[in-house]
């Protein structure tokens, strides 16, 4: 990945208190990462980094739109993106398993916020992504019903009678009070 110098925060020249960092998040930025499922992309990042003594606290608020691919049937599709998150970059050396806690060591004098960004958005999408009743790619959907061997209609009737099962296992739990 080649270095951008627009998600890099030089922190060691920041005072103490509230810093704010914007970004425009746009196709080129995912062009730098090879296997991102994100294909176009216009979103606002906005960075509220707080600098401590012993750490930077960060709140990304993330807003836009981004292009993905339907889960169903593979063509693209537009994504709204929201949201708010928190990510702590502590001065350390010993290693963190927490996934909002980043060690930044001694050496260290700057913030390359890329992955964070990836990362961020990419937790902003929904788990699964598909086009509205009647808007995905017909042909594709032909070629599905062949290879299908059970309709979704089926696999939900599926799962409301295993609710009900359990619903009746309950009662007759209960009953036994």
């Amino acid at each position: 990945m080649k270095p951008n110098r627009d998600y890099i925060i030089p922190f060691v020249g920041l005072s103490l208190g509230f810093h704010e960092f914007k970004f425009d998040i746009t196709d080129a930025f995912f062009d730098n990462f090879e296997y991102s499922i994100i294909h176009k992309a216009a979103a606002n990042v906005v960075l509220m980094l707080e600098k401590k003594e012993t750490m930077l606290v960060g709140k990304y608020s993330i807003a836009g739109v981004v292009d993905i691919n339907c889960n169903r049937c593979e063509d693209p599709m537009s994504v709204a993106l929201v949201g708010e998150y928190k990510l702590i970059y502590k001065f350390g050396t010993e290693p963190s398993d927490d996934e909002s806690l980043i060690i930044v060591y001694p050496e260290e004098f700057e913030l390359d916020i890329r992955d964070n960004i990836l990362e961020l958005i990419t937790v902003s999408l929904p788990n699964r992504a598909v086009h509205d009743e009647g808007e995905c790619n017909q042909e594709m959907i032909s070629i599905l019903e062949e290879y299908i061997l059970v309709s979704e209609n089926e696999i939900e009737k599926e799962e409301k009678l295993s609710d009900d099962e359990i619903d009746s296992r309950w009662s007759a739990l209960n009953s036994l009070n």
